[in-house]
């Protein structure tokens, strides 16, 4: 088979209408939106493959401040698999991330024999949960109820982020609130923020994360807040796999589990967040 001759270039945006063609090609949840704000900030980095013209891969990295390079989107074009994309993308934008503290993403069993060959290491199990069509939930038994995400909450919202998930993610936290406030819920317990639930419109499937609290029962709540809203709808949430709790209780109200994901890292792991405080990802691209 003749070798396929291809060129790595940055992202533009002008390239998103091409680019949501792979991520739909495979299924994917992405939307227009979401890779505008992969591509947009120059702090980034997103890198394409191109042959004769032919966008035929993708590869992102969100850099959170210098301490977290989170890999995403890591696309091939089926016809043009077994080539040498992939690696040749990976290889480009782990060069561009020397700088970063740390490298993570989120892998599917598919892509994690990949990554081993780049020295990235396993870290824990994610859960992909769906539902097709979400039935009403009561809250009636609940001894507190949720309140929308104001502009005021934003500062304490991305502090308490940064706390859980371990780096600070400004730009995407303040994107999904803004973006997306009726999807944006909190909980507050002695006068500050306990909790908080975002979410945002995907091409399948709405997306609810991430959900982070101290407990499974805030946790519940939260979640009850988000489903309301989505009653009748199809739902997509990334539940860490050791909270048991959490995805049997998604089974019960009618959620099944699709696939998993496993959350890698390269080089050292010093920002790994507070793991019992993690729920629900925001997704594989995001972290």
């Amino acid at each position: 088979m003749k070798k396929t001759v291809f060129m790595i270039r940055p992202m533009q945006l002008s390239d998103i209408v091409h680019a949501i063609k792979l991520s739909n090609a495979e299924g994917w949840n992405q939307t227009e939106k979401d890779w505008k704000l992969l591509i947009q900030s120059p702090q980034n980095v997103c890198m394409l493959a191109e042959c004769n013209k032919k966008i035929i891969g993708t590869t992102t990295a969100i850099n959170y401040s210098n301490q977290i390079g989170w890999i995403g989107m890591v696309l091939v074009a089926k016809e043009y698999r077994g080539q040498g994309v992939s690696k040749s993308l990976l290889t480009n934008i782990l060069e561009k991330l020397e700088s970063v503290k740390s490298i993570k993403l989120d892998a599917t069993p598919e892509g994690q024999r990949v990554y081993k060959k780049f020295d990235f290491k396993d870290e824990y199990l994610i859960a992909r949960m769906v539902t097709t069509s979400m039935k009403n939930l009561s809250s009636d038994e609940d001894d507190i109820l949720p309140e929308p995400i104001q502009l005021k909450h934003i500062e304490e919202i991305i502090a308490l982020d940064e706390f859980v998930f371990g780096a600070n993610r400004k730009r995407l936290i303040e994107s999904l609130i803004k973006e997306y406030p009726h999807k944006a819920w909190l909980l507050q317990r002695n006068n500050s923020i306990a909790g908080f639930a975002l979410g945002r419109e995907g091409n399948k499937y709405h997306q609810v994360g991430p959900v982070f609290a101290s407990n499974i029962d805030d946790v519940k709540i939260l979640i009850k807040k988000a489903l309301k809203e989505l009653t009748n709808e199809p739902i997509v949430m990334d539940v860490l796999s050791e909270k048991e709790d959490l995805i049997n209780w998604l089974i019960s109200i009618g959620f099944t589990m699709q696939r998993h994901f496993v959350r890698m890292y390269k080089k050292e792991n010093p920002f790994p967040g507070i793991i019992n405080k993690q729920y629900v990802i925001c997704g594989p691209e995001f972290g």
